[in-house]
């Protein structure tokens, strides 16, 4: 589950398990996150890179079979995650991420401790 207890500034990488504190929708500090988001799977250790606006229900939907892509290796743990200010800009660094293509070098830049 995510903890709202952390405070980042946009496009700083944080740890799975951090979020953005003043997140509520009725709150004047509410500020829309996005997620460029790493999952790997438990069984297999294969990754799977993608964006989203809520990060708790697309992991949930990862680990229930909703995605055709990630079913086959359940259950998917979150890895790493970072925050952008639009969906545009979390697309983006899905895509980057994922040109690098190499697992090895993902790691190493994103410092994962797989």
């Amino acid at each position: 589950m995510v903890d709202h207890g952390a405070v980042a500034q946009l496009g700083e990488r944080l740890p799975c398990t951090e979020e953005v504190r003043g997140s509520n929708p009725l709150s004047s500090t509410y500020i829309r996150m996005f997620y460029a988001y790493i999952l790997q799977s438990e069984k297999s250790n294969r990754y799977y890179i993608g964006s989203t606006k809520d990060i708790s229900r697309r992991i949930t939907e990862h680990n229930q079979g909703k995605s055709n892509s990630t079913k086959t290796y359940r259950p998917r743990k979150l890895v790493y995650c970072e925050y952008l200010q639009t969906l545009a800009e979390a697309r983006l660094r899905e895509r980057e991420i994922k040109s690098w293509k190499s697992p090895k070098y993902m790691k190493r830049i994103l410092r994962l401790n797989a």
